[in-house]
């Protein structure tokens, strides 16, 4: 900048205890780079306590702590607690939600308004989905039943019958909510279960959907807590679509959903539950990746002519793949380290491609080492960096298919602890001869996917890999564990 000083991007991170915990689990399952902390909309008006913009998504948190008194007639004292925990962040979701769509050049990160958030909200496009925290009724909850050992609330969507005798009856704990316009309620319990599991923008984003086209198709959705939806749609899952549903997938057979207390109790003493968490393990160096490289987008000191936060990026690209993807493009990326040449004295390289959850798109991972390079940042970095974009290009000639080539280039981590990364995304949709013919000029310098440097990797897999079948191979206790950790079986998922 002229003035000297750099566009440090500074958010909130939580005007209270309750926000701030809110704020970092959300940082954790969307990545720093699309959450917002408590954003405003005019001077000291604060507009909701958590944003999440991500392409045309919009998550608007509302997060309340209320005391629940239960001193108080259990539903007198419902009442209160429900008008002040649930009610009033409906409205405050709403007055977001409003605002946004109206004012969309009106969202700022300080309380002076002086510094607008960095990415521009396009109101045509938008997906809004409300989030309602309720904090406070936990204890309450338990002590009224004894099936319910969370203490989570139960929850009930659907359209209220106009010449029903009790239109507004309401039982304590449980929430009657309205179909046409969603609202999520978590609570203290299922809060963290939620963005735990589904801690990645697409799976959530996923599972509101299917949630909300539940909702949409059925006159009722019934269920004992949230983590008890959550179990009935990990354990759906469409073969075809490769997603989740809740429900069934038969047209016109039945018009209501009821989910029971202890389906998520039930759920979590599975052993594809218990090995599906042991393998995804690997997974989070991807999710480390990407957070590193945020950081340094906030701090303004990342190169390069990349937008992270408007438009398309390698960045953002590799923050939708889902977990189980994640995790087998990083089981592939542990094997290509691996693989990598002893040799340290003397330039080597491997080049290795790898498969997207999303079809039409890749990674290519490019890994370096050259012992004798002298200047580092200003002739081995911009070197690297050119032969990524060629790797890029040539990947897209042997995949004519592919229509995204996300590039990452690398020290090989065999030979060095500290590292460094480059990015590039290929957008190939307008694709031509003319750019065929400078890639492939390009590459007679590097020989790119002509030699034995060079791997291409095919996967076919699913969101909960089965473990029996890795026992019925009777692994050997010193192989390594298949979940792709790299150490020995006996002291890696071999112990349990």
């Amino acid at each position: 900048m002229a003035d000297g000083q750099k566009n440090i991007i500074v958010r909130s991170s939580g005007e209270n205890p309750t926000e701030k915990i809110l704020a970092n689990i959300c940082d954790n399952a969307f990545l720093k780079l699309w959450v917002y902390p408590n954003p405003y909309k005019k001077k000291g008006d604060e507009l909701c306590d958590v944003l999440v913009l991500f392409d045309e998504h919009i998550f608007i948190f509302s997060v309340k702590e209320i005391k629940f008194n239960t001193e108080k007639d259990i539903d007198v004292a419902w009442k209160r607690w429900k008008r002040k925990a649930i009610d009033e962040s409906k409205k405050q979701i709403e007055r977001a939600e409003s605002w946004i769509l109206n004012y969309p050049d009106q969202v700022f990160l300080d309380a002076s308004c002086e510094k607008q958030i960095p990415i521009k909200i396009d109101p045509s496009t938008s997906k809004i989905h409300r989030i309602i925290v309720a904090h406070g009724a936990e204890e309450a909850c338990k002590s009224q039943s004894e099936d319910n050992v969370y203490g989570s609330l139960a929850m009930g969507y659907s359209d209220k019958l106009e010449n029903s005798q009790f239109p507004d009856f309401e039982f304590p704990f449980l929430l009657n909510l309205p179909r046409d316009k969603v609202f999520h309620v978590f609570d203290s319990f299922n809060l963290n279960i939620i963005l735990e599991e589904l801690d990645t923008i697409t799976d959530l984003t996923w599972y509101f959907e299917a949630k909300e086209e539940a909702i949409k198709k059925y006159s009722l959705l019934n269920y004992a807590g949230e983590e008890d939806l959550l179990a009935h749609y990990i354990l759906n899952f469409d073969k075809k679509t490769q997603k989740h549903f809740i429900g069934s997938k038969k047209k016109d057979d039945i018009n209501g959903i009821f989910i029971g207390e202890g389906e998520w109790h039930d759920f979590i003493q599975r052993e594809e539950y218990q090995y599906r968490k042991h393998v995804d393990t690997i997974s989070y160096f991807w999710d480390d990746l990407i957070k590193r490289t945020a950081q340094n987008a906030f701090d303004d000191v990342l190169t390069g002519n990349a937008d992270l936060y408007n438009g398309q990026s390698a960045l953002k690209e590799m923050a939708k793949e889902p977990r189980f993807m994640r995790r087998e493009i990083c089981k592939m990326i542990y094997g290509s380290i691996n693989k990598f040449p002893d040799d340290n004295t003397k330039p080597q390289r491997l080049l290795s491609s790898y498969p997207s959850f999303f079809k039409n798109k890749r990674y290519v991972l490019l890994q370096l080492t050259k012992p004798d390079q002298k200047d580092y940042d200003e002739e081995y970095r911009p070197v690297r960096a050119e032969m990524l974009k060629i790797a890029c290009g040539m990947e897209k000639i042997k995949r004519p298919e592919s229509d995204l080539v996300i590039g990452i280039a690398v020290d090989a981590p065999k030979h060095t602890k500290l590292n460094s990364e480059d990015f590039v995304l290929l957008d190939c949709s307008d694709w031509n001869e003319e750019d065929e013919k400078h890639y492939l000029e390009a590459n007679e310098v590097f020989g790119f996917f002509e030699s034995k440097n060079l791997e291409m990797q095919e996967i076919r897999t699913h969101a909960f890999p089965e473990p029996t079948k890795a026992r019925k191979r009777k692994i050997g206790r010193n192989e390594k564990c298949p979940c792709g950790s790299g150490i020995k079986y006996k002291k890696c998922h071999g112990k349990n």
